[in-house]
C-alpha cells in the first residue's frame, strides 16, 4: 500500500457503530479495510499510527460561497482545516457561470460581498464546463484545495437570459434558460440554486421555475433554492418549494433551512411536520443547516425588490435621490420588505462585518443601531451612506435565529451540514472557518444532539447521496480516500464571533484521493482538489 492508517476508530458514514480497524491505501483509494483481529494487517510504504483518532469520510460542504476563493487561495485552510474535503458552490442563485461579459460584470458587482469584486481574478470562462475547467487547471495545472461541484445559479441565468427586468418571461428567454440550464446540467452541474429573496433571480415565477426544474430532473439533478422568505410567511414559502418540486418532478434541497426572526420563534416542528408529510408521500427532499444562530449576507439584500430592478448601477442612482431613498426607507423600516423577509427591520440585529472600502472600516464590529447612535443619526442615515461609500460590497450578520429551531432541525433524518460560509470582510461570520467541527465538538460532545456517528452521517453520506457520488461519502474498499481524522475528545471550533479566522483543534489529519492536504495539524502544499462533475 502507498498508506497504512493503523488502529483507527473507524465512523464509516452509515450511522452505525465505530469499529477499531487498519486502513490500506493506494492509488488515491481505500484499498484494504481490516477490522482489529481479523487476519494479517496490511502494510505499506507509510504508516500513520491513528490510536485514539476517529477516521471518517470527508466532510461534505452543501452550501459554500468559495467560488471564487478556491481560484485565488491555494492554502484555503477555511475548509480543509475543518476536514472538508468537497464543497457545493454556485449557490442561492448567483455565481460567475453562465455568463456573457455584461452579466459577467453585473454579477460581478452584485456578489462582491460574497467573493470580492475578483479583480485579482482572471475570468476566463464563460460556461458552467468552463468554469469546472477552470478549477482543475487553476495554479498552473495543479488545481484547487478541496473538491467542489457546482450548481447552475437560476439569479444569473435569469440576467443573462431577461435582465433585470421584474416582469414574466417571454416564451423565447424561457426557452433561452431552459438551454442554458441543460447545457450547464450536460457540461457537469450537480443541479440548480435559486436565491428567490435576492434579484433578479426573485422575479421569477413558480412557472417559470418548475419549467427550469423539469430540466434539472431529466438530467438527473436536484434544485437547491434560498426560498422567499425565512420570517414572514416562511412555513408557506417553504411549501410552495415542495409543491414546486413535486410538480416538476425534482428533487429538492432546501439552503440554510431555518426559521428566522422573533415571529418564528420555536416553530421548527412546524417545518419538520411539513416536511415529514412530503417525505411520506414520495417528495425527494434533503436540507442543510449551519450550527448557529446568526445568519450572513449583504446589506443590500435588504432592501425591497423594486429598489434593485434594473442592477446595481440603478439601485446606486435610486439611493442617490431622496424621495426614492425615504421609500427605500419606509418599505425596510416600517412594511417588511421582501428583501429581508417580509419583517420590519431591527437596526439592532444587523452587525457590519465586512467592507469594500478600508475608509468604511470602523463601521465593521459595530450594529448599524450602534453606528448610527455614535453618529447622532437616524439609522437609515448610515444604511444609505455604507451602501453608497461602499458601492455595495457591505456584508453583514444578522442576529435574528433561535438555538432551539437550529438543535431540532439539525435533528431530521435528511439533514445535511452547510456552512453558507462567506470568507470576505474584516470580520466575517464564524461558520466559515467553524461549521464541521462545531457540529462534533459542541452539538455532539457537550451537548448530546446527535451521536458522533450519526453526526458524521449527516455530514458525509447523506450529502454524498444527495450528490449523487458514486464513491465517497463512505470508508469503504473502492472508495476515493477523502478522509479525516479526528479526535473526538478535543475537536472544537476555533472561530468564534470575535477572532472569526481562528482554525478548529482536534483534527490532525484530512486526506483528499490519498494525499495529506492538513498533516499534523498543518496545511501541506498539497492540491488535491478537482471539479467534481454531475453524472446524469
Amino acid at each position: 500500500m502507498d498508506l497504512v492508517i493503523r488502529n483507527a476508530s473507524v465512523i464509516d458514514g452509515t450511522g452505525g457503530p465505530a469499529y477499531r480497524a487498519d486502513l490500506g491505501i493506494t492509488d488515491g483509494r481505500i484499498a484494504e479495510i481490516r477490522r482489529e483481529g481479523d487476519g494479517p494487517r496490511p502494510t505499506g510504504a507509510r504508516t500513520l499510527d491513528a490510536d485514539g483518532l476517529a477516521l471518517s469520510p470527508g466532510f461534505i460542504d452543501m452550501h459554500a460561497h468559495s467560488d471564487l476563493a478556491l481560484l485565488r487561495d491555494p492554502d484555503h485552510s477555511a475548509k480543509a482545516a475543518q476536514g472538508v474535503t468537497l464543497e457545493v458552490l454556485g449557490q442561492d442563485g448567483l455565481s460567475y457561470a453562465p455568463a456573457d461579459d455584461r452579466t459577467l460584470a453585473e454579477v460581478r458587482r452584485s456578489i462582491a460581498g460574497w467573493n470580492g469584486d475578483g479583480g485579482d481574478i482572471d475570468f476566463d470562462w464563460r460556461t458552467v464546463g468552463g468554469y469546472l475547467d477552470r478549477l482543475d487547471r487553476n495554479f498552473g495545472g495543479q488545481g484547487i484545495a478541496v473538491n467542489a461541484a457546482y450548481l447552475i445559479p437560476q439569479g444569473t441565468v435569469r440576467m443573462l437570459a431577461v435582465g433585470w427586468d421584474d416582469r414574466p418571461a417571454t416564451d423565447a428567454e424561457l426557452d433561452r434558460m431552459k438551454e442554458l440550464v441543460a447545457q450547464g446540467m450536460a457540461e457537469g452541474a450537480v443541479g440548480m440554486s435559486s436565491g428567490l429573496t435576492y434579484t433578479p433571480g426573485m422575479y421569477a415565477k413558480d412557472a417559470e421555475l418548475t419549467e427550469l426544474c423539469r430540466v434539472v430532473a431529466a438530467h438527473g439533478g436536484y434544485y437547491c433554492p434560498h426560498h422567499r422568505s425565512y420570517g414572514a410567511g416562511a412555513l408557506q414559502a417553504y411549501e410552495e418549494m415542495v409543491q414546486l418540486t413535486r410538480d416538476a418532478g425534482c428533487a429538492l434541497h432546501l439552503a440554510h433551512a431555518t426559521m428566522n426572526f422573533g415571529l418564528n420563534k420555536g416553530k421548527a416542528p412546524d417545518l419538520l411536520a411539513l416536511l415529514d408529510e412530503a417525505l411520506a408521500s414520495g417528495s425527494d427532499i434533503s436540507l442543510d443547516t449551519y450550527p448557529y444562530t446568526p445568519g450572513c449576507t449583504t446589506l443590500v439584500a435588504m432592501l425591497p425588490s423594486w429598489a434593485s430592478e434594473g442592477g446595481p448601477e440603478s439601485i446606486m442612482k435610486r439611493l442617490a435621490d431622496d424621495e426614492t431613498s425615504e421609500r427605500m426607507r419606509h418599505h425596510v423600516e416600517v412594511v417588511g420588505s421582501d428583501g429581508c423577509h417580509g419583517v420590519p427591520m431591527e437596526w439592532d440585529t444587523i452587525e457590519i462585518s465586512g467592507v469594500g472600502s478600508p475608509d468604511m472600516a470602523g463601521y465593521v464590529g459595530r450594529t448599524v443601531a450602534e453606528s448610527a447612535r455614535l453618529r447622532g443619526e437616524e439609522p437609515w442615515v448610515t444604511v444609505r451612506r455604507l451602501l453608497v461609500e461602499d458601492r455595495l460590497g457591505t456584508t453583514i450578520l444578522q442576529h435574528v435565529g433561535h438555538e432551539e429551531n437550529v438543535r431540532q432541525i439539525m435533528r431530521h433524518r435528511v439533514h445535511t451540514g452547510g456552512s453558507d460560509g462567506i470568507l470576505q470582510g474584516d470580520k466575517p461570520h464564524p461558520r466559515a472557518y467553524g461549521t464541521f467541527p462545531q457540529y462534533l465538538g459542541r452539538y455532539v460532545r457537550e451537548l448530546g444532539i446527535l451521536s458522533l456517528e450519526e453526526c458524521v452521517a449527516h455530514l458525509t453520506s447523506r450529502p454524498a447521496g444527495r450528490l449523487r457520488l458514486p464513491d465517497r461519502g463512505y470508508v469503504r474498499e473502492g472508495y476515493r480516500a477523502d478522509l479525516v481524522l479526528f479526535d473526538p475528545a478535543t475537536v472544537a471550533a476555533g472561530s468564534t464571533f470575535d477572532e472569526p479566522r481562528t482554525l478548529p483543534v482536534g483534527i490532525p489529519h484530512v486526506l483528499i484521493d490519498g494525499r495529506f492536504v492538513i498533516e499534523d495539524g498543518k496545511r501541506t502544499s498539497t492540491l488535491a482538489g478537482r471539479a467534481v462533475r454531475g453524472t446524469a
